[in-house]
């Protein structure tokens, strides 16, 4: 809810899009852009959290627009969000919607074919 406040505070809208386990659930943060792209955040490995307990994300895909001519057209986040709730239904999403596609998280690690 902290990081729900934080993104209203700057002025972009967020919900809970699904709700997850209390304890156990990790937290997946999707961002929607007025341009239509959109990108996942998932939670770092443990191997590669913060070592002053911060909590770390690592970008875990993008899309960009979406193809008005084909409606059937593959949308890699909601698939890999199906793939994760299907591996763990502990976890949380959270849905950002922010005209300049922020995410509004701390540090990241690599990921989704950063360098």
């Amino acid at each position: 809810m902290a990081h729900i406040r934080r993104v209203f505070a700057e002025g972009a809208n967020a919900i809970v899009a699904r709700k997850g386990d209390a304890d156990a659930g990790a937290i997946f943060i999707r961002t929607l852009g007025a341009d239509g792209t959109s990108a996942l955040f998932g939670p770092a490995p443990g191997l590669e959290a913060g070592t002053s307990g911060e909590r770390l994300w690592r970008l875990v895909a993008e899309e960009g627009p979406a193809d008005p001519t084909n409606p059937d057209a593959v949308h890699r986040i909601d698939e890999r969000l199906a793939r994760e709730i299907n591996f763990d239904p502990d976890i949380w999403i959270i849905e950002i919607e922010d005209r300049q596609g922020r995410h509004f998280l701390g540090q990241q690690v690599p990921g989704a074919g950063e360098k």
